[in-house]
């Protein structure tokens, strides 16, 4: 196993890895556990954004756009997620979990404070549309629902 992945809660060792581990260690909310981060093509038309307010519609969905681009943000715990945050399939955990880089992560700053745009409900991803589009309102008379 490669002791940078490697999380040990109770003894840590002195390795290039220690600050990533303890910075771990020190996450009691296990944020990266608690969510997934759907990288998304970037909306550029109406047509993508109104489908946007159909995701940000549902419970523990957010839309939110970052350096790397726009994510489709679901709050929702991860199901092998134990007490104290320490994950209950460490030594069998998926890849992406075992890829995981924490230099810069939710501890630090949260997706919300560190996003150049961050939407939770539909009205305020609405609100950026009719800012950003000037024929936003006229989008269902050109689509044959008025």
């Amino acid at each position: 196993m490669n002791s940078r992945n490697k999380i040990d809660y109770v003894e840590v060792t002195e390795t290039k890895s220690v600050a990533i581990d303890k910075k771990c260690a020190k996450c009691r909310k296990s944020i990266c556990c608690n969510s997934i981060n759907q990288k998304i093509p970037a909306p550029k038309s109406i047509y993508d954004f109104d489908h946007l307010l159909w995701q940000v519609s549902h419970e523990n969905i957010n839309i939110f756009k970052d350096a790397d681009g726009w994510f489709l943000h679901v709050h929702s715990a991860c199901a092998h997620l134990g007490n104290g945050g320490v994950c209950g399939i460490y030594e069998r955990r998926p890849m992406v979990c075992r890829d995981y880089n924490n230099d810069y992560c939710e501890f630090d700053e949260s997706i919300e404070e560190a996003a150049e745009h961050f939407f939770s409900t539909y009205e305020q991803l609405e609100k950026y549309c009719r800012k950003r589009f000037k024929k936003w309102d006229k989008r269902f008379k050109k689509a044959g629902y008025a």
